[in-house]
């Protein structure tokens, strides 16, 4: 057995066929050794794979529950940073593809977020007044700010929740990355738009006024999903004219005129949960991640379900992880070789373990 990891150049040219056999033998061999995560918006090719399925949440729990030697978690960057800040110091956390990030992530960093709440110490007691909340989709730093300075993560499943308990503590909430997720949340909460901010990092003092600030409750950072930003009103509206008869499901992630419009918003499980229990028959236009709406669409023939954007628009980061880079993964594993192991920095991730830990608390 050689120390050297196989190369991944060794599997680039595989077709999926090849790579879908050589997957099962591996896994076959790995047994409760290893667990494969997918989430929602992977490739069919990939997920089929996966021994667990769901959005952020369910996968961050499944991580912190797994007994197994290795987990490999396909989907992006920082939700392999959550499986390792959660699971056993004797367990590997790995990404297939190290290219599969998240640009909304990336639309917060830690020195901008930090010279945010800088500039906002020098207009008000920012320490007493404002609770910072991170989206999960965010780097492992940033869940740790929001550990140091009294703060918590959130999903698109449990962001109301997480605003409860922010503001039961603090007058003010800072939200980033999305600010799509917060601006929704808190509008269904009976929030006023007014009491919202936009703080643009590129912007001096954020864009805002003292004065501004001062009345906000919630300030959102300028960031968003490239994804759902592609949904618009008057794709939803073009489509009802035709099929006025069409139920509206939604990410919160999406603006908030198109979430006005639609007849539900939730995460990806509930809109999995909202679809399955809904009536044959019922038409669904579906405001997410491609992959998912054409599962979904194969899964409730009974049930017409559309895409809502006209032009295609996936995830093209998750799409990265491909069945070559899954098949490269495993067959390592199986000679005891670990390749794309994520390890988060002690430090970062016992912060990083509070923030999210007050979250599941929160969830449970």
């Amino acid at each position: 057995m050689s120390a050297v990891a196989v190369p991944i150049e060794q599997y680039a040219l595989l077709d999926d066929e090849e790579c879908q056999i050589r997957i099962e033998r591996a896994k076959a061999r790995l047994g409760d050794r290893v667990l494969i995560l997918g989430h929602h918006y992977q490739r069919d090719e990939v997920f089929r794979h996966a021994d667990v399925t769901g959005d952020s949440l369910k996968l961050s729990q499944q991580a912190a529950r797994s007994g197994a030697r290795y987990i490999v978690f396909c989907g992006v960057h920082f939700m392999a940073e959550v499986a390792d800040i959660l699971s056993r110091p004797d367990q590997v956390s790995i990404l297939p593809d190290l290219a599969a990030g998240c640009s909304m992530a990336d639309m917060a960093d830690r020195v901008n977020v930090q010279r945010a709440w800088d500039q906002l110490a020098a207009l008000i007691d920012v320490e007493a007044r404002v609770t910072p909340v991170t989206y999960i989709n965010s780097a492992a730093d940033l869940k740790a700010f929001c550990a140091r300075h009294g703060g918590i993560v959130c999903t698109s499943s449990n962001a109301r929740a997480v605003l409860e308990w922010a503001w039961a503590r603090r007058e003010k909430v800072l939200f980033f990355p999305d600010q799509h997720l917060g601006r929704n949340t808190a509008y269904d909460m009976g929030v006023p738009l007014e009491d919202m901010v936009v703080w643009d990092p590129f912007q001096p003092q954020g864009g805002l006024s003292r004065e501004a600030v001062e009345r906000a409750r919630l300030i959102l950072w300028k960031g968003h999903c490239s994804v759902h930003q592609m949904f618009r009103p008057e794709h939803i509206d073009r489509f009802k004219a035709q099929h006025p008869d069409t139920r509206v499901i939604a990410h919160p992630e999406c603006s908030f005129e198109v979430c006005r419009k639609a007849d539900h918003v939730g995460s990806t499980e509930y809109i999995v949960k909202t679809i399955a229990a809904s009536a044959p028959g019922t038409r669904w236009l579906v405001g997410t991640e491609l992959n998912l709406v054409n599962r979904l669409a194969r899964r409730f023939p009974d049930r017409p379900v559309h895409f809502m954007a006209p032009t295609v628009c996936m995830c093209s980061t998750m799409f990265r992880t491909d069945p070559q880079h899954l098949a490269w993964v495993l067959e390592n594993l199986v000679e005891d070789r670990v390749v794309n192991a994520i390890r988060v920095p002690e430090e970062t991730a016992a912060l990083a373990r509070l923030a999210l830990e007050r979250m599941l608390e929160v969830s449970a």
